[in-house]
């Protein structure tokens, strides 16, 4: 159980996915000051009327517009404690048969958003002293899963980032750690998990014998943000019902 992180202001992009939901509902219950950015603002409205926070419309794909959305959060509240990139993506396609096109959109939703958020956040956390950033990886990228090429080669991007970034700011007082999940019922796994024959070989990958639950990797970017983890940095945790360590029965 972890502790009531006391007034944190938390950047969270893609706050209006699965996982970014379940995280922010989860923020809200204690008590925390949250951005919610992301591209899709009707969501963003509908979860703020739900868990409170204030709304940003960011493409963070786009590195000036995330540091407009960071200064603008900074301007307001004064700090940011946490930061959060849930922007993602799936695309199941060998090499060859991915385009040129589909390759730029996941190096550019899964990490150039990540490398953005980083970018954005640090100087502010380093004026401060402290701070925790958390990014997004996949189980994907550290074991070979046929026709992931794409999405692979981008979370282990993302990886690399969580280290290099981790050593540059832990002078800082600054943590920066990765969470690396398998295949979790969020929308944009809707169309593995709404076949049923589909669903049950990604169930038999997984050791625990079942897919993620959007609250399953809220928790542990919860546990991440949580100022009381002040000596967990540069780590990438696999929440992943075992998937990127354990062979299935």
């Amino acid at each position: 159980m972890t502790s009531n992180p006391g007034n944190q202001v938390v950047f969270v992009v893609g706050a209006a996915g699965g996982i970014g939901s379940a995280l922010c509902r989860r923020l809200a219950a204690r008590g925390t000051t949250m951005i919610l950015a992301g591209r899709d603002e009707g969501r963003l409205q509908a979860l703020a009327s739900e868990v409170g926070g204030d709304v940003l419309p960011v493409d963070a794909r786009d590195i000036d517009d995330v540091g407009s959305a960071v200064a603008h959060s900074l301007e307001k509240h004064g700090r940011i404690d946490g930061a959060v990139n849930l922007a993602g993506s799936i695309l199941l396609k060998p090499a060859h048969s991915t385009s040129a096109q589909e390759w730029d959109e996941v190096l550019a939703t899964n990490l150039r958003t990540a490398f953005a958020l980083v970018r954005a956040v640090a100087p502010s956390m380093s004026r401060a002293g402290s701070g925790s950033i958390v990014l997004m990886s996949s189980a994907a990228a550290r074991i070979g899963l046929a026709n992931h090429d794409a999405i692979a080669a981008a979370k282990a991007a993302v990886i690399g980032l969580t280290l290099s970034s981790a050593a540059t700011y832990a002078p800082r007082g600054i943590r920066v750690n990765a969470v690396a999940p398998g295949l979790v019922r969020t929308t944009l796994a809707a169309r593995i998990v709404s076949n049923e024959a589909s669903l049950k070989v990604s169930e038999s990958m997984h050791a625990l014998g079942r897919i993620g639950e959007p609250d399953d990797v809220a928790s542990m970017i919860d546990w991440l943000l949580d100022p009381s983890q002040r000596w967990v940095t540069g780590q990438v945790f696999g929440v992943d019902g075992g998937l990127g360590t354990l062979r299935s029965r």
